[in-house]
């Protein structure tokens, strides 16, 4: 009984660490204006990301020049709603934080620019939030647009880091946009299918939170443009994202400590 349940502790482990390590193979050099194999998909965006935001990565290749990281930091990336995260430290704690955030952006530009994002940080977790692929427009990203981009960033990240997982929350339903609510939502179902059938991936629901008894967006938590969040928001936002974290660690560690326990057990022929 021993041998057996040792046997399913170490086909478990290694099935998780073989999902942790799954992901892009890409060279971990190559510059965002540079194609690759794989992400040669990304030429149709190319030009008007880097013409749009060159600048604004430049700024931010310039802080990490300049800038220690904190030891096991969470890495925050995506829109505006991270940019103007101005009390992300504090209301993220006790977890400590990278934020490299930039208004406007969509997934494409983070695909663009994932690899200059994300290669001179090491990082415990990321946290990925972009709110601007659909807003009721023609130049909209289809969900399998998305969808294809955001996995693309995900392996950029399983290649950069393949133990750190990576979190996607929930596109915000907003006043300003909620016309494109009914698309937006397509958007969000592809998101959460992402985390559930990607390694090391998972999701943050965060959309009911924002939404009144009638279903509409709670105005009182967003500034007066209706679309980024005020400090209500912003706290309601960095309660649910710690608590998604830390299920997710202790639930990593929980298993490692049964593991490494029924492993030793068996050793000690207990």
């Amino acid at each position: 009984m021993r041998s057996i349940v040792l046997l399913c502790c170490v086909m478990a482990l290694a099935t998780a660490q073989v999902w942790l390590l799954l992901g892009d193979s890409g060279g971990s050099t190559v510059r965002a204006t540079e194609a690759t194999p794989k992400d040669s998909f990304l030429a149709r965006y190319r030009r008007k990301a880097i013409g749009k935001w060159e600048k604004d990565i430049k700024r931010l290749e310039a802080r990490d020049a300049t800038e220690s990281d904190p030891e096991d930091a969470i890495m925050f990336i995506g829109s505006s709603s991270i940019r103007r995260w101005s009390d992300i430290a504090t209301d993220m704690a006790p977890f400590r934080t990278i934020q490299r955030g930039y208004g406007g952006a969509k997934y494409s530009d983070v695909a663009i620019f994932a690899k200059r994002l994300l290669h001179p940080h090491e990082y415990r977790a990321l946290v990925i939030f972009v709110g601007n692929d659909v807003q009721g427009k023609t130049e909209d990203h289809t969900p399998e647009q998305v969808e294809e981009l955001v996995r693309y960033i995900v392996s950029v990240s399983n290649n950069h880091q393949a133990d750190a997982p990576v979190f996607l929350i929930e596109v915000t339903p907003t006043s300003k946009r909620f016309s494109a609510w009914p698309a937006i939502r397509k958007v969000n179902a592809r998101l959460r299918e992402i985390a559930l059938s990607t390694p090391n991936t998972h999701f943050i629901a965060t959309a009911e939170y924002y939404l009144d008894p009638e279903r509409k967006p709670r105005d009182e938590l967003f500034v007066s443009d209706r679309l980024h969040l005020n400090e209500a928001g912003y706290d309601q936002w960095a309660t649910l994202i710690r608590r998604r974290i830390s299920e997710t660690f202790e639930f990593k560690s929980e298993f490692e400590a049964k593991a490494g326990a029924a492993a030793a057990n068996e050793s000690s022929g207990k």
